[in-house]
């Protein structure tokens, strides 16, 4: 997959692509419903796919006092879209200039002079241009009048009837429900980040952790996870068995969220690495507890609980 920040980078081979348009913040299996329509018609017509998406998230542009909400960091978005099989990957930075275009010149600007589209994939619920003034039924008028066919795709909806979302995805996880976002997402979801010094508390209880700033996305839940963490090997990603606290750490009096991961099994200097962490199964809320030997006790009683979870192997991964 190639990707590119500015349309006019297109490479003159792709023009005439199908292009899937949205913001596919954690690219859950609505957006990859969406991204397989798109890769389903351009193969009946020997074109090139594309997806289309935005940085930062629009609504990080517009409500820049919301606390963080991104499900995915940008690293994230392009392995996963680049899993998918498409051919590019166009991340626009999302600023003034792209906020005051119009539904029409978007249209015109965009996706007719700039990438010269031959089809455009949508969810049902699309929204565009400047005040989200444009619709699914405006782009398919805009559409007929310069040469491109517009193809909505339907919400997809689990087996309880709720509708796959970012949002429910975000609701599942500031519940801990961290089955219930992998569900939606069609994988566990992840944090990912570098880990950074902390203050060695973990090592002198006889458990070293990792420690990895959440940084600008959604946060889960406060409290201790059974998790999967991932480490490159030559290109490759390594998993590894583990326990993870997010929180705040109140046994000691901390007050800034951090995730600290325990590798289970394996005791090696991870400083500077970047750490991938798959929440699979949520053992307990954080809690205080009245010292260093009874945290000691309880970290070794949620290690017992974490292996019980990880032996049940990672679910809901889409195939």
């Amino acid at each position: 997959m190639r990707l590119i920040r500015h349309c006019h980078e297109v490479p003159p081979p792709m023009r005439g692509m199908v292009i899937a348009l949205g913001n596919f913040d954690g690219v859950h299996r609505g957006h990859r419903a969406v991204i397989g329509a798109a890769l389903d018609q351009a193969r009946s017509m020997g074109r090139a796919v594309a997806v289309m998406t935005f940085d930062p998230h629009p609504r990080r542009h517009f409500r820049p006092d919301l606390p963080p909400f991104a499900l995915s960091s940008l690293r994230q978005k392009v392995r996963l879209i680049g899993e998918t099989g498409v051919d590019l990957l166009c991340v626009l930075r999302f600023g003034q200039a792209l906020a005051g275009l119009k539904a029409e010149d978007f249209v015109d600007t965009v996706l007719v002079r700039d990438l010269g589209v031959s089809g455009v994939v949508v969810g049902d619920d699309y929204a565009f241009g400047k005040g989200r003034a444009g619709d699914v039924t405006l782009l398919r008028t805009l559409a007929s009048s310069r040469g491109f066919s517009v193809t909505s795709v339907a919400p997809v909806c689990m087996p309880n009837g709720t509708i796959c979302s970012s949002t429910a995805v975000r609701e599942a996880l500031s519940a801990g429900d961290v089955e219930g976002a992998a569900a939606f997402l069609g994988r566990p979801w992840e944090l990912e980040g570098r880990v950074c010094r902390g203050q060695a508390r973990g090592r002198v209880l006889g458990f070293p952790t990792a420690n990895v700033d959440p940084g600008a996305r959604t946060r889960p839940a406060r409290g201790v996870y059974a998790v999967r963490a991932g480490l490159d090997h030559d290109g490759e990603t390594r998993w590894y068995d583990g326990v993870a606290n997010y929180g705040t750490r109140p046994t000691f009096g901390m007050t800034d969220d951090v995730l600290e991961v325990h590798l289970l099994d394996m005791n090696r200097d991870l400083y500077g690495q970047r750490l991938r962490v798959q929440l699979l199964g949520r053992i307990r809320p954080e809690q205080a507890f009245s010292g260093p030997d009874a945290l000691k006790a309880r970290i070794a009683a949620d290690i017992d609980a974490a292996r019980i979870i990880l032996a049940r192997g990672a679910v809901n991964h889409i195939d």
